[in-house]
């Protein structure tokens, strides 16, 4: 049962009539009795809740920072039902519409849309759905809740997305679809043109110039089908917040854009999610198929506060590769990470593969190292300072053995991959 404020009303009613009319234990007796008859009465007046039958469509999958939309279909073989329903979900899922006002008579059907603004990654289940109908006289009621079962997943939002048009404007030029076409090592062959003066004479065809009796030139584009491994560390240095985001969500991203990149380009691209164990895998989907199974693998991988275990890292990057291919690791520039657990491993991939490694840097540490107007703030500025030399440090011990690093704030990191991956394309190191 539950009571209304129409009961609260009447039993206030009924303590002023005591007080007035009956002072007695009486009359204290009769009107406990009537609002116990009258609220009786009115509960089992009221429709049941429990008989209601209740079914769920719409939305089961949206992008964080998107809307979605789950429909309720409420269905009654019994009494009218009036009163409230509340369609439960976890915080996170961000609800947006209060308890819906129920009046469903018998035999009718309604749909109710619940409105969902999720506020982290990964799958969103809902609770129970709770039904308080009223009685006729609103003084009463009852009360049931339901299970209908229903899932929807928070992707991955992929900002960086904003880049892509002015990075496949790149490629295609790197790809031999302007005028503009060169040769560089490790290209492979597109087609012949008449030898333009500026063009490098290295690129004459001579044979076809004899034929044709005219300069000849060879054109080259970069090669297709390569493969591009990306690795996200997701151990406890990817678990520190830079910016509104973890560093895990900033990595995420910049996977993203560097995977469609990628796939434009006709390489074959595959996704590993690791710290002391493997958190997401996806090997070489088709490529219509990339970014939806990047972004279902990624939903609802979270960085776990373990310490990356690389040793796993490239066992099972060796193990997915076979040719020379493009391994970018997303992780971060601990020193101390760095030199004790990746440097003393990583010998076999950088022999047989081409390493990047991407980090996303805090801004918060270039503001604090130019702010020294009191003494606490010139303790920041020096610890700041000390963090960026460790840093440099690091990057120049992974250049010199052959890594190319990446260090960019959260707004940059993911242009800033693409851009890496283009030069190395340009280069003909793919």
């Amino acid at each position: 049962m539950v009571l209304t404020y129409r009961a609260a009303l009447l039993a206030a009613a009924g303590v002023l009539f005591v007080a007035l009319a009956m002072p007695s234990w009486g009359g204290v007796g009769l009107v406990i009795l009537v609002v116990v008859l009258v609220c009786v009465v009115d509960m089992l007046l009221a429709g049941s809740p429990r008989r209601l039958q209740l079914t769920r469509e719409g939305d089961t999958a949206v992008r964080l920072g998107e809307h979605a939309a789950v429909n309720l279909l409420v269905a009654n073989p019994g009494r009218r039902v009036r009163g409230l329903l509340r369609d439960a979900w976890p915080p996170s899922a961000g609800v947006l519409d209060p308890p819906h006002k129920l009046n469903l008579p018998h035999g009718e059907r309604r749909r109710l849309t619940t409105n969902l603004l999720p506020t982290r990654r990964g799958d969103r289940q809902a609770d129970r759905v709770t039904i308080r109908s009223i009685g006729p006289l609103g003084f009463a009621g009852r009360q049931g809740s339901h299970r209908v079962p229903w899932t929807v997943r928070a992707l991955p939002p992929f900002k960086s997305r904003k880049h892509l048009p002015s990075r496949l404007a790149r490629l295609r030029e790197l790809d031999g679809r302007t005028a503009l076409l060169v040769r560089g090592q490790g290209t492979e062959f597109d087609s012949l043109r008449d030898y333009v003066p500026g063009d490098d004479v290295r690129s004459i065809d001579w044979r076809a110039t004899a034929r044709r009796g005219n300069v000849v030139l060879r054109t080259w584009r970069p090669e297709r089908d390569r493969q591009v491994a990306i690795v996200i560390d997701s151990g406890r240095m990817s678990a520190g917040r830079v910016g509104d985001a973890p560093r895990l969500d900033h990595a995420m991203d910049a996977a993203l854009l560097l995977a469609a990149l990628a796939t434009r380009a006709g390489d074959r691209v595959s996704l590993l999610a690791c710290d002391s164990a493997v958190r997401a895998d996806v090997r070489r989907p088709a490529p219509e198929d990339v970014l939806p199974s990047f972004v279902n693998a990624l939903a609802n991988v979270e960085a776990e506060l373990v310490q990356t275990d690389f040793r796993v890292v490239v066992s099972q990057v060796l193990e997915r590769l076979g040719q020379r291919s493009l391994v970018v690791l997303l992780t971060g520039l601990d020193p101390a990470v760095i030199e004790e657990s990746l440097l003393p491993v990583i010998g076999p991939l950088l022999r047989r593969h081409v390493i990047v490694l991407a980090s996303v840097a805090d801004p918060r540490l270039t503001e604090l190292e130019s702010t020294r107007s009191d003494l606490l703030e010139v303790y920041g500025a020096a610890s700041a300072a000390r963090t960026r030399l460790d840093r440099e440090r690091v990057t120049a011990v992974l250049t010199r053995a052959g890594v190319t690093v990446l260090d960019e704030n959260p707004e940059t990191i993911a242009p800033a991959l693409a851009d890496t991956y283009l030069s190395l394309k340009k280069a003909g190191r793919l």
